[in-house]
């Protein structure tokens, strides 16, 4: 159930002309079950989704409908997108539509006129301001190196939103006076506390950095947030680890950048809406109505609300959930899901549920994806239907689905 270790595997089978669904690594855990499976996967294999160029040309001062390969605009709509953009023509490199899972995204950035669910703060601590100043200053070479950290989304007057990919976007530090005898970290987070503050996600970069000195703890403070629509958790440890190779003079060290278009690419025509339509009308067809545990169907609150508990598992009994996953032929995180099945069904009184469940969107990125930068996780509904049927056929259920 790694999926890091699971992407590398099938990199390396992917370099030796091997292709594999990472579905058939995760439903065939023995080696010699998912071998006799891959035989008949190469036959079955759909032909990889060629990515056509960018057709906008480096010196480009007029963009034409032509040049955009991924989307098709008019040119008045090129014309909107041209003037929002500082710089304008000039300043776009690229042009392409929302992968599926960021539109989901902006739909809730849409919703909500204050704060923003998907904004993420970070608090970092240096000892001196020149490292803190060293540290931006090493951010904003990785953001001229990938184009997703330079990207902003439009949606006005457009046809379908549209990721823009600024050639030049940097992030600009605003420094915060302290207020004497107060909390700084109180104080910066405040200032950008997602809860209240949003990000103007038609700007690029959306990062937004916040600074002070924290005089009493002898220390300087950054604050940052950022915005799931064009980073998730990987992305944020690969700009901490290229941060690391530049503050060591080790630029020669950095991976090649992969566009994320490619990836917009492979999501939008890999498989046909229609295919997608029709996936998700056999799974959820016939559902009329949520799953809400105790029938509380108001979701449409900001999070400050919500209460969290969480409960560490003692180290024998999370080895017994390995070891009956192992047995089953099934990972862990299908027991849990089970487990949060299980869970609804007694609070609603139901055999027959449906949830929300975070995939790791990488999984079918297409080739380096897992040192590519960008937004790769998504949430889709995952159904159980529990029934008079017995343990394992539910989890066989759970793990298949």
């Amino acid at each position: 159930g790694h999926s890091l270790l699971a992407l590398k595997l099938l990199e390396r089978m992917r370099a030796r002309g091997l292709a594999a669904q990472v579905r058939s690594l995760f439903l065939q855990p023995r080696l010699a079950d998912f071998a006799q499976a891959l035989g008949g996967e190469q036959a079955d294999a759909r032909p990889e989704v060629q990515v056509p160029p960018n057709g906008i040309p480096e010196d480009c001062t007029a963009i034409t409908p032509a040049m955009l390969t991924l989307v098709a605009l008019d040119a008045q709509e090129i014309a909107r997108i041209v003037a929002a953009v500082p710089g304008g023509a000039a300043n776009i490199q690229d042009i392409y539509p929302l992968a599926p899972l960021q539109e989901g995204i902006l739909f809730h950035h849409m919703l909500h006129q204050q704060g923003d669910a998907y904004a993420t703060p970070k608090l970092l601590s240096f000892d001196t301001r020149e490292r803190l100043q060293g540290f931006v200053d090493s951010l904003n070479q990785v953001i001229a190196r990938h184009d997703i950290l330079r990207t902003a989304v439009l949606w006005e007057g457009l046809a379908e939103p549209v990721q823009v990919v600024w050639r030049h976007a940097q992030v600009q530090t605003e420094w915060v006076d302290v207020v004497a005898g107060a909390d700084a970290a109180a104080q910066l987070h405040e200032r950008l506390d997602p809860r209240v503050q949003r990000i103007e996600v038609r700007k690029a970069p959306m990062i937004r950095a916040v600074a002070a000195q924290d005089a009493p703890q002898g220390r300087w403070l950054l604050q940052l947030l950022t915005h799931h629509l064009v980073l998730d958790h990987t992305t944020l440890e690969r700009i901490v680890e290229e941060i690391g190779l530049i503050r060591q003079g080790r630029e020669h060290a950095l991976p090649r950048p992969l566009p994320f278009r490619r990836f917009v690419a492979q999501a939008r025509l890999g498989v046909s809406a229609r295919e997608h339509e029709e996936f998700f009308r056999a799974m959820l067809g016939d559902v009329d109505e949520p799953t809400a545990p105790f029938g509380l169907l108001d979701v449409q609150g900001d999070g400050s609300g919500v209460q969290e508990a969480r409960h560490v598992l003692d180290a024998g009994l999370a080895r017994a959930v390995r070891l009956a996953a192992q047995r089953q032929g099934v990972s862990a995180a299908s027991l849990f899901h089970l487990a949060w099945s299980l869970v609804l069904g007694r609070t609603t009184g139901r055999d027959d549920v449906v949830f929300g469940t975070v995939l790791f969107g990488r999984m079918q990125g297409g080739e380096g994806v897992e040192r590519a930068l960008g937004m790769f996780i998504n949430t889709l509904p995952l159904r159980v239907r529990l029934g008079e049927r017995s343990v394992q056929e539910c989890l066989r259920q759970t793990h298949e689905g």
